[in-house]
């Protein structure tokens, strides 16, 4: 049988079975390679070569098909832009890779939408089609290694191998020693992909200069009318995380050559929201605050007044959704109590909504909101929220199986509904199917393991040859990222 692919990568045709012929180790592999030259040109300083290898990327076949593979599989591939289209099926995945070029290509003006914020504010979205998406992508690809060459290094939002976690316990070292810096200064930027200056990026990211003006200057539709964009990149889109991050990169060393150097100063940083430590109150007013106000400026930025606060360690503050605060000599970090009162007034919700479904869909339903919060919140010392959770969920089922059957007594309801593992009482049903009998059980709290997260090296790229165990280790070996249980108290071992 005649392959549907040439010897160099490019399909045949357009046939949807050469969109299934496609090897995509060997394509992660293809790309990954040119990533990391040119991030070592970028280390070397050879930024004409880092711009021809950014070109060979975005014309590579194997590119363009993971650009495309990334939007028609994420959460968004069923949300589609202000022409409607969706690339569903193979033949037209297959039709888009080889459609995916620069010469003549104008983006689309975004569909604009709004979502509600924690303090009832709505935060606006531009979504664009998801032919910009794709070409988003594929230039995210090239643009990807240049910013993790130049990114801060306590900088863990929207980059790769990093995430919250790592955000945390970076700020578990800079707090939770004896000597620590006890003041910190909680910042926050006002709208930073809506502010962004377009003047600014154009000037500063490293990439195909036309194919950035045509993005920033897309507009959006809102009730049927376009609108001019002449500032910001917008949250939606697939490049925009990767855009503010390069604006923000170099925050960290400005901050650090404000203060002095016994001062105590630290930054540590997720997207917009960071925070830094000083050894005074004064130190964080009346030197990093100023610095950190003319960095921004520069780049159209301004820090939120409602937001930006000097917090003493020992009152608390909230970062990233956890609660760090120092009893004595010691730092606890829990869940936010806006956090967990959020969780349960949402489960409440879908308890009432359920009242009268299958129990199966309820429990289904349950199960995806705890797990999702438990999983976030079992690396710092979460077993006294997760007891108050468990504790309001099955008050809540138990009202609503009273209201499901008002006649029948407390012994038949728990016979039915209550299952004994151990000395626990879990909440389960069972519902009977085409291969048998399947139990459906609200997942315990109890049972998920509570562990310290080991942070990822500041200094780590995961673009250089030097670093590629380290990441292979962290993502497969089981002890690389965790170990031990929470209640264990050893600093040395977070590094």
């Amino acid at each position: 049988m005649t392959s549907r692919l040439t010897r160099d990568g490019a399909p045949r045709d357009r046939d949807a079975r050469a969109w299934e012929a496609i090897d995509w180790r060997h394509a992660r592999r293809q790309v990954r390679r040119l990533q990391v030259r040119i991030a070592q040109a970028v280390k070397d300083d050879r930024y004409g070569r880092a711009r021809a290898l950014q070109r060979i990327l975005t014309r590579s076949f194997y590119a363009k098909a993971l650009a495309v593979k990334r939007v028609t599989s994420n959460k968004g591939k069923n949300t589609p832009g202000v022409d409607g289209v969706l690339w569903r099926d193979a033949r037209r995945k297959m039709q888009a890779i080889l459609s995916l070029h620069s010469h003549g290509y104008r983006p689309q003006p975004l569909r604009r939408i709004y979502i509600p914020k924690k303090n009832g504010k709505k935060r606006p979205l531009g979504i664009p089609t998801i032919y910009d998406r794709a070409m988003q992508a594929l230039y995210k690809l090239a643009l990807a290694p240049v910013a993790e060459m130049t990114a801060d290094p306590n900088s863990y939002g929207f980059r790769e191998s990093r995430s919250c976690h790592d955000a945390v316990g970076a700020a578990w070292l800079a707090l939770s020693k004896f000597n620590s810096a006890p003041w910190v200064l909680e910042g926050d930027i006002a709208g930073c992909y809506d502010n962004i200056s377009h003047r600014w990026m154009l000037k500063h990211i490293a990439m195909d200069t036309t194919i950035l003006r045509k993005w920033l200057a897309a507009g959006y539709v809102e009730h049927g009318i376009t609108y001019p964009s002449h500032k910001g990149t917008p949250q939606g889109g697939v490049i925009s995380p990767t855009l503010a991050n390069m604006t923000l990169d170099g925050l960290e060393a400005v901050v650090r050559a404000a203060a002095p150097r016994r001062s105590r100063v630290n930054f540590i940083r997720y997207a917009d929201d960071f925070i830094v430590t000083g050894k005074s109150r004064r130190i964080l007013e009346t030197m990093v605050r100023p610095a950190i106000e003319a960095f921004l400026a520069e780049r159209g930025l301004e820090l939120s007044s409602e937001k930006t606060a000097i917090t003493h360690v020992r009152d608390g503050f909230v970062f990233l959704g956890q609660r760090f605060r120092k009893h004595g000599d010691t730092l606890r970090i829990t869940p936010a109590k806006e956090g967990v009162l959020a969780l349960v007034r949402k489960l409440g919700e879908t308890i009432c909504r359920h009242v009268s479904v299958p129990m199966p869909a309820l429990i289904r339903s349950v199960n995806r909101m705890l797990r999702g919060w438990a999983n976030y919140h079992r690396y710092v010392l979460a077993s006294d929220a997760f007891s108050r959770v468990t504790n309001y969920l099955y008050h809540q089922l138990w009202r609503m199986l009273r209201r499901r059957h008002p006649k029948k007594p407390r012994r038949w309801l728990v016979r039915k509904y209550w299952t004994a593992t151990g000395r626990k009482w879990v909440f389960s049903v069972w519902q009977r199917t085409a291969r048998g009998v399947k139990l459906y059980q609200i997942v315990k709290l109890w049972d998920i393991e509570l562990r310290w997260y080991r942070k990822v090296k500041a200094e780590a790229n995961p673009y250089m040859p030097e670093y590629a165990q380290y990441f292979r280790r962290r993502r497969h070996a089981p002890d690389a990222r965790t170990y031990g249980p929470t209640r264990r108290r050893n600093v040395r071992a977070l590094t």
